[in-house]
This record gives structure tokens, sequence and C-alpha cells, in this order.
């Protein structure tokens, strides 16, 4: 006898449809026959039959005679998915792996009208010394998750929180060691929205770096925002390191699990 599992049989004829579902929903229009045929290296004579069947159940939809997009049935399944989708659980699984994978302090953090709050915090295997827990507002410009949130919020709400903070602080933000006068914030922010992450290079916390990146939903707004930190002698995150690209990964994963987006890979035989 042996120890290894037979592989799981699966039903090839409902693979090929979910492939053509899958062809359909990512094409940029509508699909002929003929594309779906040769992009999925079906005869056109069987892809048609499971066009019928899909087209039956109400899957697809025909328009123009020759071309299928997706029909109410496809709508349905994905309005139901939707409903299931918790971003924040999501974010929750997304840094429990990432904090196991670099064994480096992150948190998430969620947008509670005026700043970050830290509903996830994860120590590394040697705790950083620092005055944040699980629970703490942060500030929205003293903190990169904050500035992460503060780059895109409507144009009114950033100016409100910017000025009230200018007025009450004694400090300016800084970046890379040098002040932000108010006057530059708003290019400052800017390249921050546009690069999709903020890092802090010892700014705030002594010898410690910190980065965030966020986690968006189907309308491009930020549900979560995913930080690591860690000492600045072994925490590389300049854009390109190794841990840069685990932060940019576990965001987009996050993101793409709450977007619903298609593998890049499909077939049919």
């Amino acid at each position: 006898m042996t120890d290894e599992s037979p592989k799981r049989q699966g039903i090839g004829s409902l693979e090929i449809g979910l492939h053509i579902l899958n062809y359909i929903a990512s094409a940029s229009r509508p699909p002929t026959l003929k594309e779906l045929s040769g992009a999925l290296d079906l005869s056109p004579s069987r892809a048609h039959k499971y066009l019928v069947s899909l087209l039956r159940e109400g899957y697809i939809n025909q328009v123009n005679q020759t071309q299928y997009t997706l029909g109410n049935s496809s709508l349905t399944l994905g309005i139901s998915a939707l409903r299931r989708i918790n971003p924040i659980q999501l974010s929750y699984e997304a840094v429990d792996q990432l904090n196991e994978d670099t064994d480096k302090t992150v948190s998430v953090t969620v947008w509670n009208g005026s700043g970050p709050l830290i509903i996830k915090w994860l120590d590394s295997s040697q705790p950083i010394s620092v005055n944040v827990r699980l629970g703490a507002e942060l500030s929205p410009l003293n903190s990169a998750a904050g500035r992460i949130y503060l780059a895109s919020l409507p144009d009114e709400r950033r100016r409100q929180i910017i000025d009230r903070f200018y007025k009450q602080s004694a400090t300016l933000p800084k970046h890379k060691g040098k002040d932000i006068p108010r006057e530059q914030l708003g290019a400052h922010l800017e390249a921050i929205r546009k690069a999709g992450y903020c890092a802090f290079f010892s700014d705030y916390l002594p010898e410690i770096n910190v980065l965030s990146m966020p986690v968006h939903d189907l309308n491009g707004s930020i549900v979560t925002v995913i930080t690591l930190l860690g000492l600045e002698r072994d925490t590389d995150i300049s854009e390109g390191s190794e841990l840069f690209e685990q932060v940019r990964n576990c965001a987009s994963k996050v993101t793409r699990q709450i977007c619903g987006h298609q593998k890049t890979e499909q077939g049919g035989n």
C-alpha cells in the first residue's frame, strides 16, 4: 500500500465551461465564437455547444448576434460573492503570513474619520520598542499609514485635517529627516498616492524604519493599510528590496481577493 493520496478527480467539461466564462469576463470586449475557440484551443463546434448551455442557463448573453458577454446568472454569482467578502479578515490573514515570512512587526489600520486606528498588531520575535499598540489612533500626518489615507481623501476633508494639524502642532511633519512646510505637503502626498506606499526611515521612531501600503476595494477606495516596522540596521524597506516586495505582494494579494481579479492562466482541452 502507498501513503500517497490519489489525485482528486474533477469534471473536465465543467472546467472547460468555467474557462469560457473566465475568458468572457476578462476580455476587453465581448469575444466572438472564433476568438473563444482560438484562445481556449477548442474547435468552433465544441465551443458552440458550451456557449449554448451557458446561454440557456443565463450565465452569458449574446450581443450583435456574434459576440458573447456575461449574463444575469453570472451577475447574481458575483454579487453573492461580494457580499461574503470581509476585507478586514482578509487583511488579518495576510499580515499573519507576512509576520511569519519576515519576522517583522506588522499592523493593519482602518481610517476612523480623523486618523488611522490600529486593529491588528503582531510583534516580531524580537519586539521593537514603540509606544503604539492595538487600538491606538495614529497621527494622520506623523504616521506612514496616516499619510496613505490622507493622500486619498477628498480635497476639502484633507485640507481641514492638514490645517488643523499645522495650527495645533509645534513641529512640522518630516520626510527623510527634513521638515515639510505646509506649502510642500500637497506635492508630497500626491507623490505618495502615485507611488502607492509611504516609507519612514527613522523619521519619527529612532532607528526604526516603517513601510505602509494600501488595500483597495472595487471602487478604488482604501479599506485597510498594511504596515511593516523594523530596526533600521536589518530592515531594508527601500523600493525594490525584498521586504518592500513582500509588503507590496501582501497588500496586492488582499486587493485582488477583494476585487476578484481573474487568473492570468486559462486554457482548455
